[in-house]
């Protein structure tokens, strides 16, 4: 591990200051949310894709802007493996008055999926307003809440507040490429006490917008899918172009992919999913019967209502059943030959529960094809029940969304997608995604083109946040 000296982040720290001078180009915001706004397009177009961009620069410049604020050196560490210079991480404290309760994690990566400027509409790494949105890469995942939480911790130094137990953050490299590196589990191996908490905040819910942009509920996580790739490779002598044979490797990996495209995992929620569909029913009127189906039918009736349902939002397909897509090709090595081999990557979402292998046996007996091998990619991830959704938990919830979103009903959600929080909930911190940024049915880009969020989402979510946080900074336990 290497440290940040004090000279770098100091000489950082007064260049945040002079950042902050930077007129913002929001219309009509508030002078707080120019500065959050210039905090956010900081962290935003420091590139920290794996391929070119870093983490530690990243970190480096979050931390100067805690710095500027008043915080002291020794609780704004940046915490760099020394064998991947680029993949720091910040950690941070606000520290309580209270040495008996247990502190607050506040947790979000800073690292985000590559993106081609040739294959975007605007440059990726360059914070542009318009029509009502942010866009870029991270816009929302997931350095939409990394800036909140900084600017979090920049608000409550401002206001003199003095919590009544710690409130930690930790910004963390990795989340995106974790069978190459991941923060989190760097972190619990050699700087444990960055992670220590009584629960933590983290992405993987948010809230969902109809078409029209109308608020329709706000989702907490508690408990996700289990991420797994799957290496499926065939081979073959191959031999020259010019003279084809039935056997091909490309062919048969090709058939064996539409065998897995046709098939689908069995129905079987789980109790929060369930819970989560009878919530989500009052608000969805259209898919109501279909919805309360999940959790009170069985058999073919719950078959046909998931069927529908699956249909109609692929969100709600992710939640009610395993799912495995291909996502990569490789085949061939040469334009005039036979292939000798053709690979694919699928990657699967499993639900809590079950066994990562029986799921690859399972692919196996889909893809019906004796020479296709199919094999484990990466490390099998840690799994951890869900955890749970007490009242010293939902309560607070649900009075800071009142205050925001009168009428807007809170409901607990499992993520289909991976989160850091894996290995959080693995490691004994409960761990809930809690986000109050609201986004499109499309999913606004994420992981995807032309990544969006709604200025109006960010600035409310941010908003959402702040209190929530000084309400969980009040509890003894």
């Amino acid at each position: 591990m290497i440290g940040t000296t004090g000279k770098m982040l100091a000489a950082l720290a007064t260049t945040a200051l002079l950042a902050g001078s930077v007129a913002a180009q929001t219309d009509n915001a508030r002078p707080d949310q120019a500065a959050f706004r210039d905090l956010y397009r900081e962290l935003i177009e420091t590139n920290t894709t794996l391929s070119e961009g870093s983490c530690t620069l990243a970190s480096e410049r979050m931390a100067a802007r805690l710095l500027a604020a008043g915080y002291p050196a020794a609780d704004v560490r940046v915490l760099v493996p020394s064998e991947r210079p680029k993949d720091g991480n910040l950690a941070a404290v606000l520290r309580g008055d209270d040495p008996t309760a247990a502190p607050i994690l506040l947790l979000a990566h800073i690292d985000v999926v590559e993106a081609r400027r040739e294959d975007w509409t605007r440059d990726p790494f360059t914070l542009i307003e318009e029509d009502g949105y942010f866009h870029a890469r991270g816009a929302q995942d997931d350095k939409a809440q990394a800036a909140i939480w900084v600017d979090t911790l920049i608000r409550l130094k401002a206001e003199g507040f003095t919590p009544r137990r710690d409130i930690k953050i930790a910004l963390t490299c990795g989340e995106e490429t974790s069978d190459t590196f991941n923060g989190v589990s760097w972190l619990l191996a050699n700087h444990r006490d960055a992670l220590e908490a009584g629960f933590a905040l983290n992405e993987g819910a948010r809230g969902r917008l109809d078409a029209a942009g109308n608020r329709v509920a706000l989702e907490i996580q508690a408990g996700e899918k289990i991420y797994q790739d799957y290496r499926l490779e065939i081979t073959n002598p191959g031999g020259h172009s010019s003279r084809p044979v039935p056997d091909n490797a490309i062919y048969r990996l090709s058939n064996a992919l539409t065998r897995l495209e046709a098939f689908t995992f069995p129905t079987e929620p789980n109790e929060t999913v369930k819970a989560y569909f009878a919530a989500l029913a009052p608000t969805n009127l259209a898919h109501a019967a279909d919805m309360r189906a999940i959790g009170s039918a069985s058999g073919r009736a719950r078959e046909a209502a998931a069927r529908r349902l699956s249909a109609a939002d692929p969100a709600w397909n992710a939640v009610l059943r395993t799912t495995c897509v291909a996502t990569m090709v490789d085949a061939g090595h040469a334009p005039n030959a036979l292939p000798q081999r053709a690979t694919a990557n699928v990657n699967c979402r499993i639900l809590p529960g079950q066994d990562p292998q029986a799921i690859r046996s399972r692919l196996a007996r889909v893809l019906a094809d004796p020479g296709i091998a199919v094999s484990i990619a990466g490390n099998i991830d840690p799994t951890s029940p869900p955890p749970p959704l007490s009242p010293d938990i939902l309560e607070p919830i649900r009075a800071a969304a009142a205050e925001l979103w009168p009428g807007v009903p809170v409901i607990p959600s499992m993520s289909p997608g991976a989160t850091d929080g894996r290995f959080t909930n693995a490691a004994g911190v409960p761990t809930y995604g809690v986000t109050g940024l609201f986004a499109d049915p499309d999913g606004g880009g994420v992981h995807g083109l032309n990544e969006r969020i709604r200025v109006r989402s960010l600035y409310e979510g941010r908003d959402f946040l702040f209190t929530l946080v000084k309400a969980y900074a009040g509890q003894a336990q």
